[in-house]
């Protein structure tokens, strides 16, 4: 711009500009994050600049707090956030994988490796007694529910029951993701922000000439651990070893009992498998593009994005994920600047085909002997009924077609010169159909099985639909020493669900199992139609003095349809509080410290994340009937009582930057405190009723401290080097639960520790004489019983973690290494197998067991497990014996990316090498420490190649 004058002018995409200016006047340059650049015309017709990048303006780095914005360096509130550079950077589909490892405070866990499967996410820890963990999505400033509505019966065999909502979100249309987390940021949503808010908002469109972005990319994925498991040799002498053990080994020579040990009897013995490799092991293919449109001019700018997504899966056959993604933003301000518009639209459709099973489980199991899975003319082979072939889960099919729309307008008018009426209007839906089929093709042939007797369709079609309205009037006042900024404010909020189950049974044929009309029974499992309502009046009170030192009052009055008469609205607030100490006149000439800041925050936040109707006598129908009559079941009592959770958040935190802020530590301590927990009650079986809804006087309590760095190590005209680093060190604890011991919760709960115990039974290894396990009796009756002697406590959160980021860049070079690290203990491969000998592979370690008396041993003695002589090995499953250190350094992500230089026709290209999950360093005894299971695969190494245009 012009200085001394209101003219100005934005750059193309390009940097191109013009501008009307006299030949003596001066032009100021400037852009967010890069020095303001001054320079005088002296009659010249072209100027061109190159700004150079400023660390130093992270107070101009502006934070989006949900219903305002606040500058970096100003606010009083705990928010994390992460940029569309990091993200673009990870070979990702969903953005909770984008996160991962790079926000302090926040603990992500994919919860498999197969494509469209969830996450679960933790703020600050678990708060709740009732398990609930998920913060308020909000997505443009439209609350979107991140719930699955996945049914068990239909999905829990392959993919459980997460299917991620957040899935339908492409990570590249991401600008930002902002995650608040105490109360001083939180208490603004009320009730909702009891498990912190997570900001998301997609990319608009920006002043100049129309630009177009086109987005390539190829990944290829695989598992990146196996176990060590036993071959043929190996698994046949355990074998042969427990049924000598058990003195069932004259009974090998019966051909009628040969169904009982076919691997030792029918099988050849010396055939071997690596069935990790052959169910597991193969290639998972990702396919990614995208293209975009953008520009405009100073009033009016848009963007329309599109992509398209298909991955395959690491499995045999051709199942694959796809995803399609349209997204459009346009953004008006009138001419005089007082009239603006903002209006935002997606759509999502994503349809998942999968086998009917994880093959994880299987890959692990299955004996190493086991026959070919093929016949010499191509077909399934069932090796005269004696096994179960895993390829039959193929015939099985698994399909989730899910639909979602986002979409909102913003609009604004300045009534006055300080004061500003506005309102956002919201609507989502969110569609999943979903079904598996189950023909008898995909059983043993040996039972028997028809069409019209066995095959079966199991269908879950569900829906969410919400719209919400918020109304909102904001003053700003500016005068020499004092700013004032008062926010007011409503929301009308309506969310409809509804769910039904169904399953069809017996077919004419499998051709028809598609269809429902055909069945010869059809069972409702579910059926279920909930309508929840929910309003607010809210209102935010910042006030600034000197500059310096900083009040944030914010306050809300919630009412929710989740509870009774007298008890549906609930008060929150918070205050924060700032003093930004490097402004004061002592530290204004310093130069070595740059920026610093004490803030601290106290507040009330609530929940009622209780499902809707629980305050009401309800019933099911449960798809049986009596003498023709459908029956009800009971589901819920009647109970007006209960009321709203409380969680009371308080933090303290320092904040300092030096020189010039390319060193900067951000440390927050906090204690979070919840109380009036709503848990379901178990009730006697008596009662008709599994559970009473109701206020617990408990107290659960989560603190911790979190740290973030950013330091810029070396910066000259080409080569720069940074690195960022988060560390959080949680701590959850149950203060108080009166009266725990005589109520159900005994056997999960110990007052003083965490909510994330187990309780296990304290394993002293194996008796040398007798070769069998042995543990010690805490109640000292003489025997090792549930729940008496369960008496041994494993914490399974995670005691720290966090992530560290470097970045060089080298000319139009760049290079970004990102390692996440945590500290914890989970169950290892023991909790699944600990008795060698039982049909099955197992672990090599198992072959440490016992085998005479004297013997110092790992494991117990080999046993067939069809026998009744003692064999304790469920028992040491669930001792501490089957927890272990699963700490882990991994590489997240790795990106080398190469910018061509610009061609004359204004054409950039990018080409990016991208890696995730490429190396794990840990003494994990398992399949991976971070999701650590023998049923669900376990998430994938990837690599991707990539390019991006852009004119």
């Amino acid at each position: 711009m012009v200085q001394s004058t209101n003219r100005g002018t934005i750059s193309d995409m390009d940097g191109t500009y013009s501008i009307q200016a006299g030949s003596n006047d001066l032009l100021v340059f400037s852009i967010v994050g890069f020095k303001t650049l001054k320079i005088p015309i002296d009659g010249r017709n072209t100027i061109n600049v190159q700004l150079e990048e400023d660390v130093t303006q992270l107070g101009e780095v502006v934070l989006n707090a949900g219903y305002y914005t606040v500058s970096e360096k100003e606010r009083t509130g705990s928010i994390a956030t992460i940029k569309s550079d990091v993200m673009e950077k990870q070979p990702v589909a969903n953005p909770l994988a984008a996160m991962q490892g790079h926000l302090s405070g926040v603990n992500i866990v994919q919860t498999t490796g197969v494509p469209g499967s969830g996450f679960s996410v933790e703020v600050r820890g678990r708060n709740f007694l009732n398990g609930a963990t998920d913060p308020l999505y909000i997505v443009d400033g439209v609350p979107y529910g991140s719930q699955s509505l996945a049914a068990p019966r239909v999905s829990n065999e392959i993919i459980g029951s997460s299917i991620s909502p957040l899935n339908a979100i492409n990570p590249n249309d991401i600008e930002s993701i902002e995650v608040l987390k105490d109360a001083d940021a939180t208490a603004i949503y009320g009730s909702r922000g009891a498990n912190g808010v997570v900001l998301i908002t997609t990319k608009k469109g920006k002043a100049g000439k129309t630009r177009f972005d086109a987005h390539l990319s190829t990944t290829l994925s695989g598992v990146s651990n196996f176990l060590d498991l036993m071959n043929s040799q190996q698994y046949l002498e355990i074998r042969s070893e427990g049924i000598d053990n058990d003195g069932l080994s004259p009974l090998l020579e019966n051909p009628a009992l040969d169904g009982f040990w076919p691997d030792i009897t029918v099988w050849d013995n010396n055939r071997y498998t690596d069935w990790q490799e052959e169910l597991i092991g193969g290639t998972a293919y990702r396919q990614n593009a995208q293209l975009s449109v953008s520009g405009g001019n100073e009033l009016t700018q848009f963007l329309v994005s599109g992509g398209y997504l298909k991955e395959t899966t690491v499995f045999p056959g051709d199942a694959n994920y796809r995803k399609a993604n349209l997204i459009s933003n346009l953004t008006h301000r009138s001419n005089n600047g007082k009239f603006k518009i903002n209006f935002s639209t997606s759509y999502t459709r994503e349809e998942n085909r999968l086998p009917g099973a994880d093959f994880t489980q299987q890959a692990y199991s299955l004996e190493p002997n086991a026959p070919a899975l093929f016949d010499e003319e191509g077909n399934l082979n069932w090796e005269n009924n004696t096994w179960d072939n895993p390829l039959a889960a193929l015939k099985e099919e698994f399909v989730a077609a899910t639909n979602t729309i986002i979409s909102n307008a913003m609009l604004s008018y300045a009534i006055a010169p300080n004061l500003e009426l506005k309102s956002s209007l919201g609507f989502t839906r969110y569609r999943l159909d979903s079904y598996v089929t189950n023909p008898n093709t995909a059983r043993n042939p040996g039972l028997g099985l028809t069409p019209q007797n066995y095959s079966n369709l199991t269908t879950n079609a569900s829906e969410r639909e919400s719209w919400i309205v918020e109304p909102q009037l904001n003053w700003k006042k500016h005068w020499d020493k004092l700013s004032l900024d008062i926010l007011v404010g409503a929301t009308f909020q309506q969310e409809n669900s509804n769910q039904v189950v169904l399953r069809g049974r017996g077919f004419p044929n499998n051709g028809l199992i598609k269809n429902l009309a055909a069945a010869q029974s059809l069972e409702i499992f579910s059926t279920s139609d909930a309508d929840y309502r929910y309003s607010a009046l809210f209102g935010r009170v910042n006030l600034k003095l000197y500059d310096r030192y900083i009040l944030n009052l914010t306050g809300r009055r919630d009412g929710s349809s989740r509870f009774g008469p007298g008890r549906q609205f609930g008060n929150f607030g918070a205050v924060g509080l700032a003093w930004i100490f490097s402004r004061e006149p002592l530290f204004k000439e310093s130069s070595i410290l740059s920026h610093g800041k004490l803030r601290a925050s106290y507040g009330i936040t609530g929940s009622d994340n209780i499902g809707d109707y629980r305050y009401l006598d309800t019933y099911n129908v449960s798809g049986e009937s009596y003498a023709g009559t459908t029956l009800l079941e009971p589901s819920g009592i009647f109970n007006p009582q209960f009321g709203w959770e409380a969680n009371r958040k308080l933090e303290a935190a320092l904040e300092l930057g030096f020189f010039n802020d390319r060193v900067f530590l951000n440390t927050s301590w906090y204690r979070n405190r919840s109380s009036n927990q709503l848990v379901g009650i178990p009730l006697a079986a008596t009662t008709g009723f599994s559970q009473l809804t109701g206020n617990f006087d408990a107290v659960v309590e989560n603190t911790g401290l979190e740290l973030d760095l950013r330091t810029v190590n070396v910066r000259s005209q080409r080569f720069e080097w940074s690195t960022t680093l988060n560390l959080t060190v949680p701590k959850n604890k149950l203060v108080a639960f009166d009266d725990l011991e005589s109520s159900t919760f005994a056997n999960r709960y110990v007052i003083g520790e965490p909510l994330t115990i187990v309780k296990l039974y304290n394993a002293l290894g194996v008796n040398p004489e007798t070769g069998i396990y042995e543990f010690e009796d805490y109640d000292e009756d003489g025997e090792v019983s549930n729940p008496g002697d369960l008496e041994w406590i494993e914490d399974l959160a995670p005691k720290w973690y966090g992530g560290m980021g470097n970045t060089f860049t080298l000319g139009n070079l760049s290079l970004n290494v990102f390692f996440q690290f945590k500290k914890q203990r989970a169950y290892n491969a023991v909790r699944f197998d600990a008795t060698p000998g039982f049909r099955g592979n197992v672990p090599v370690d198992l072959l440490d067991r016992w085998q005479q008396p004297g013997d110092i041993a790992t494991y117990q003695r080999s046993s067939s497990g069809f026998t009744t002589v003692e064999d304790l090995g469920a028992r040491q499953q669930s001792s501490n014996a089957a927890v272990s250190d699963a700490s882990f350094l991994r590489l997240r992500n790795i990106a080398l990316n190469y910018k061509l230089p610009t061609m004359e026709n204004g054409l950039d290209i990018n080409v990016y090498l991208q890696g995730q999950n490429l190396w794990t360093l840990t003494n994990y005894y398992g399949p991976d420490p971070e999701q650590p299971s023998s049923t669900r695969l376990p998430p994938l190494r990837q690599l991707t190649l990539g390019v991006q245009f852009s004119f």
